[in-house]
């Protein structure tokens, strides 16, 4: 399995023969250009955990949508519904190699609204992406975790993907963060979880990485 992390949480995930097929977790506002620069020339599937800009932005998936026109696109039903106004086909319901799992995402007041609807994908019975959770109680061998947000912290990032022991964990959710910072936890992280029997991925932005698996 081959993996792209594409800037906070995005993660482009292709498989290769007898499999061969690509997905792209989360295009949101701050993973355009990435997503650009990855220069995608296959793409089977667009998964979309929930509404907020950070994990979908509507004209990038516009965009991919007019260059891949076969693309299934999974999202939760309001999501689905923005897609349909614009003419893109999308479904709450998932494909085959695809199962959604509780993952609710995490309370915003009194700093946001109500957290919007979402679904957490467990991909091809390796990969799980929660979108905006720590709230979820299931993992594959891979587990997106996402390590900061306004709503959860790395502390409690670190108690669940101990709880859960997925083989390896891929950051997510740090956009936030500055260059050193993310360096220095990288490697706390890397630390913490190698005493945990758990293989930490220090991923960069657009560089892909391989796991056997």
């Amino acid at each position: 399995m081959k993996i792209t992390k594409l800037t906070h949480a995005c993660l482009l995930v292709e498989m290769p023969e007898p499999v061969n097929r690509t997905v792209l977790f989360d295009p949101g506002l701050m993973s355009v250009q990435s997503v650009r620069d990855a220069d995608l020339r296959f793409l089977d599937d667009i998964v979309i955990t929930h509404g907020h800009f950070d994990h979908f932005n509507l004209d990038l998936v516009k965009e991919l949508a007019g260059n891949f026109p076969d693309v299934r696109i999974l999202a939760p039903q309001p999501v689905v519904d923005t897609l349909e106004e614009q003419g893109i086909t999308a479904s709450s319901q998932p494909s085959e190699g695809m199962e959604l799992f509780e993952s609710p995402h995490e309370q915003m007041l009194p700093l946001g609204e109500q957290p919007p609807a979402e679904i957490g994908v467990h991909y091809l019975d390796l990969l799980s992406h929660p979108g905006d959770s720590h709230s979820f109680t299931e993992s594959k061998r891979i587990l997106a975790l996402p390590v900061d947000a306004p709503w959860g912290t790395t502390v409690r990032a670190a108690q669940l993907a101990t709880d859960l022991k997925p083989d390896y964990v891929i950051p997510i959710h740090d956009w936030m963060w500055r260059d050193e910072w993310r360096k220095q936890f990288y490697d706390n992280l890397a630390q913490y979880f190698q005493g945990q029997g758990i293989t930490f991925i220090k991923p960069v932005d657009g560089e892909p990485f391989t796991l056997d698996v």
